[in-house]
């Protein structure tokens, strides 16, 4: 299959280019942008009912990047552990429920990267002020590895950090933007990844944030 061919871009008959960046990983750019404000409302509607926090790692850390969760479960750390729970820990009650645009973005985008059926329970919102960054990890709480990841990028631009499979080896620094979506999956599903820290260049469409949504079959 080529490294770059052209698809419909989501909800628009534009194009967008895809970005081959493993056998099983795909950068499809701009398959957001024509959903991108629905997307932001959807952030806002879920923040109301569940605001974004700063975790604290087992380790005793305090992430810099601001995280919350919609869907059936979501992703929490503290000095327990990282875990999915149905319930946010910080309301007692259940996440709110994935919006119907994130579920179809999320299943659209991993149907064009070659993984049709993706239904994902799980979507961990993260929130980048100028400086934060996510140092390189696996997604490796969930229980079913067979799943993708569909990872989208809404505001500021930040550099991708797409590693190998064990942590010192070499990763690629790949710019993302307002709009793409990142999808890996298969024999990739567990490459080391990251966000090198932010710089502070505001986007008309959020200011001086990054916003990045992470769709995962966790359950």
């Amino acid at each position: 299959m080529p490294a770059n061919l052209t698809l419909p871009l989501f909800g628009d008959a534009t194009q967008s280019s895809r970005e081959q960046l493993g056998q099983h990983a795909w950068l499809l750019r701009g398959f957001a942008l024509a959903q991108a404000d629905e997307l932001l409302t959807a952030i806002a509607r879920i923040r109301a009912q569940s605001p974004f926090r700063q975790m604290r790692t087992p380790g005793g850390f305090t992430m810099s990047v601001a995280l919350n969760n919609c869907g059936a479960l979501g992703w929490t750390s503290d000095a327990s552990g990282y875990r999915y729970t149905p319930r946010d820990p910080l309301t007692g009650q259940a996440w709110p429920p994935m919006p119907l645009p994130l579920l179809s973005l999320a299943a659209q985008a991993a149907e064009a990267a070659g993984f049709p059926g993706f239904i994902p329970d799980a979507c961990l919102l993260n929130r980048y002020p100028p400086g934060s960054r996510l140092s390189l990890h696996q997604d490796r709480n969930e229980r079913d590895f067979s799943a993708p990841i569909v990872s989208v990028s809404l505001g500021m631009g930040a550099v991708f950090l797409f590693g190998g499979h064990a942590r010192n080896d070499k990763a690629a620094r790949i710019p993302l933007l307002h709009g793409d979506v990142a999808v890996w999956g298969g024999e990739d599903r567990l490459r080391y990844h990251g966000i090198l820290p932010l710089k502070d260049q505001p986007h008309p469409a959020t200011g001086s944030l990054r916003y990045n949504l992470t769709f995962r079959k966790a359950g």
